[in-house]
């Protein structure tokens, strides 16, 4: 840490099976960052008394050379089998929104913790859908980079990817698509996987080659088809047209495609034609829709790995638990 500079926040990122910590500045900078496995679902005891050995235990040291720093915490944390319920808010959401439906807990160590709600898009005459933790990744992202705010469409690509159409600064309206459930579900316990090598392929240009057949599969098929399709990862494996470990790769490439036929489709119906699409997640997972979207013929105006620190610290500050934000992000909405 450099000398001079004085922490502000403790922020958490607070998941279903991980937890990161972040000790930040009151630039938004973070100065320290460390996590662990305790995610709500694996917590050393149960109950209350595990979220708070766990919270003790990341910000002991960091309390005790700084005490009395506010927390903030985001994700499934504040779910119905976390700390404290913080219900969902209503769309159209913004970090204001949240900050204003946030729910405190106190510590045991006497730290006041403020958990972030979820979003809920309820249209009545659709199926609600909800959303509890990347609200935290927008904020971050439209804090970073602004100029998104107006009109943008932000997908964050995992278990349960969501697309969401962003409009002056709130999140708007979004989908989920349990895209990565889905494909460990089929790959690991359906009788797909039977054909499917426990390692890796190495035949680099087979498995490329398969997951473009795959994304082709998807943007080719109709309502209704991918139940159909998904049976081709099989019969494709037993008459040797893929190779075994290029299996995974054809079935990952139509489960993606069908997310991003759907996802394309709605922010069409949606946004102008020329709205940015921004993607938000894992490097290496963003780097396989960037491809897949090519496939497609769109282009990606911009991939981001973890703004889930700024927006929690977007989110404190809209609380007022830190002074001020950085001149850069002043605007931000």
């Amino acid at each position: 840490m450099e000398t001079g500079i004085t922490p502000a926040l403790i922020a958490l990122d607070w998941g279903t099976s991980s937890l990161r910590a972040y000790l930040m500045d009151n630039n938004g900078r973070v100065l320290d960052r460390r996590g662990n496995r305790h995610g709500i679902q694996n917590l050393p005891v149960p109950g209350i008394a595990g979220f708070e050995q766990v919270f003790a235990e990341i910000s002991a040291d960091w309390l005790a050379k700084y005490p009395g720093l506010p927390a903030v915490a985001g994700g499934m944390v504040g779910s119905a089998q976390g700390w404290a319920e913080a219900p969902y808010v209503p769309c159209p959401a913004d970090t204001a929104t949240l900050a204003g439906r946030a729910v405190a807990v106190e510590s045991a160590s006497g730290i006041r913790l403020l958990i972030a709600p979820g979003v809920i898009f309820d249209l009545p005459d659709a199926n609600p859908d909800v959303m509890r933790g990347e609200e935290i990744q927008i904020a971050g992202a439209l804090a970073d980079h602004p100029e998104f705010g107006p009109r943008a469409c932000i997908a964050l690509p995992g278990t349960h990817s969501k697309w969401v159409q962003v409009s002056d600064g709130r999140i708007a309206r979004f989908a989920t698509y349990m895209t990565g459930e889905l494909f460990a579900v089929l790959s690991r316990h359906s009788i797909l996987g039977r054909l499917m090598p426990e390692e890796e392929g190495t035949d680099a240009e087979a498995r490329s080659a398969a997951f473009t057949d795959g994304v082709n599969a998807a943007r080719k098929g109709s309502a209704g088809d991918l139940a159909h399709q998904i049976f081709a990862t099989r019969t494709l494996g037993l008459t040797r047209r893929l190779p075994a470990e290029a299996l995974k790769d054809y079935l990952s490439g139509l489960l993606i495609g069908s997310e991003l036929v759907s996802g394309l489709a709605l922010m069409r119906d949606t946004l102008a034609s020329d709205t940015p699409l921004v993607l938000i997640g894992e490097d290496a997972l963003c780097e396989r829709y960037v491809r897949a979207l090519d496939i497609l013929g769109v282009r990606v105006s911009a991939k981001l790995e973890n703004t889930a620190p700024r927006g929690l610290f977007q989110l404190a500050f809209a609380a007022g638990l830190v002074p001020s934000l950085p001149s850069t992000q002043a605007t931000a909405p």
